[in-house]
């Protein structure tokens, strides 16, 4: 089951759910809740995916900086981003992402991405411009929607995984 307004705002407050969120009221949906952005970063280079992690190398990115309007112009292509709020998952819920409709008609997605039963952290996504014209962010902008999910019991094991209290 997706957790409602509602309970959302409970778990907020009781179990700290979320934390440096940047205003409560605006970002907690009827069955979601918004994510907004704190930095943008450039890749630099490739990385290294396989099968148990032992070859794994993360792509080297560069922070791109807003500019006196807090804003960042993106051309088309492939960008990191990384959350303001600090997400704190429960051994009870795990949570997946949407890219907000408003991103998708200017063009640009953000990767979906899947939060295990107790992971924390400050996440990151992959931000994918499209539109040719390209994209201007500002600071703190409303860019996915995360949605978490009730499991039948809770997680006999819990998230331990590198990015686990990552930026935090």
């Amino acid at each position: 089951m997706i957790l409602q307004k509602s309970e959302l705002l409970r778990r907020i407050k009781e179990q700290k759910l979320f934390t440096d969120y940047v205003d409560l009221e605006q970002q907690l949906q009827p069955a979601s809740f918004d994510l907004t952005l704190q930095k943008v970063f450039a890749f630099k280079d490739g990385g290294t995916i396989d099968f148990d992690n032992a070859e794994r190398k993360l792509s080297e990115v560069e922070e791109l900086p807003f500019d006196a309007s807090d804003k960042v112009f993106l051309k088309p292509g492939a960008y990191k981003v990384r959350y303001n709020e600090i997400v704190s998952l429960p051994s009870d819920l795990c949570a997946f992402n949407s890219s907000r409709s408003s991103l998708t008609r200017c063009g640009a997605a953000v990767q979906i991405g899947f939060w295990d039963p107790g992971y924390s952290g400050r996440s990151e996504n992959m931000l994918a411009v499209m539109n040719p014209a390209g994209l201007t962010l500002k600071k703190n902008a409303k860019i996915t929607q995360l949605m978490f999910v009730t499991l039948d019991d809770h997680a006999a094991e819990l998230y331990k995984g590198i990015h686990h209290k990552e930026n935090v």
